[in-house]
């Protein structure tokens, strides 16, 4: 899918914006600047490290979860994640993926236009400095230097994946039976892992695929960092 062309004078329309009021490291970007951030990878406020500590609060259809993420455990992962929540990204979109007894599995965005930015955006391996353990999130990937958007949350403990080189950058701190309760019903078959190869209609067609096909994903509402 193409962006559009009014989706493409918007963002050059607005790359200015995107210094002067995002402000420094911590600076949230202002409503409008978000959505333009979205389409502009390269601009220079998805270089900014994140700080040291962050709490990220998740709210979704089943209630309000607390993610507290840790940088020295997965820097590149935890930059990754920051201005992505930072910008709006995982906000109005789906758990894709749960499996119960595994894991809950979120990061493709309800809009076909922002995944096809934003799919192919890898950042490099963190070393594992931490186990897969219950309530620890991680991001999905397809082999080394694979990870892009999409993000999973252990439900069990699943330290058997420190080998496999994913690299947890924290942990859920409240609400962990809230992430519990979301929907586990169609397993693998709303669009199963990045390795199943099964995620290409779900890619290019966002939400309204998810919503007519299976209508009972929970829904992630927002993701905001916590001042």
């Amino acid at each position: 899918m193409r962006l559009t062309a009014i989706t493409v004078a918007a963002a050059a329309t607005l790359a200015p914006l995107g210094c002067s009021r995002t402000g420094s490291g911590t600076g949230q970007p202002s409503p409008a600047d978000r959505r333009a951030l979205l389409f502009q990878p390269e601009h220079e406020f998805w270089s900014r490290p994140a700080p040291e500590r962050f709490t990220i609060s998740v709210e979704t259809t089943k209630g309000t979860f607390v993610l507290a993420i840790e940088r020295p455990l997965a820097p590149k992962g935890a930059d990754r994640l920051y201005r992505l929540a930072q910008a709006g990204y995982f906000d109005d979109s789906r758990f894709f993926r749960v499996v119960p007894g595994f894991i809950a599995q979120f990061g493709i965005p309800g809009d076909p236009a922002v995944t096809q930015v934003w799919k192919h955006r890898a950042i490099d391996d963190d070393s594992v400095r931490t186990s897969n353990v219950r309530g620890t999130i991680a991001y999905a990937m397809n082999g080394p230097n694979t990870r892009t958007t999409q993000l999973f949350i252990s439900l069990v403990d699943n330290s058997r994946l420190d080998t496999q080189g994913f690299s947890p950058l924290g942990r859920v701190v409240e609400g962990m039976d809230v992430v519990d309760r979301l929907y586990g019903g169609y397993g693998e078959n709303a669009g199963g892992g990045i390795r199943r190869g099964q995620q290409g209609r779900m890619m290019a067609e966002g939400n309204a695929h998810l919503d007519r096909d299976y209508p009972q994903l929970d829904r992630l509402i927002r993701a905001s960092v916590n001042p």
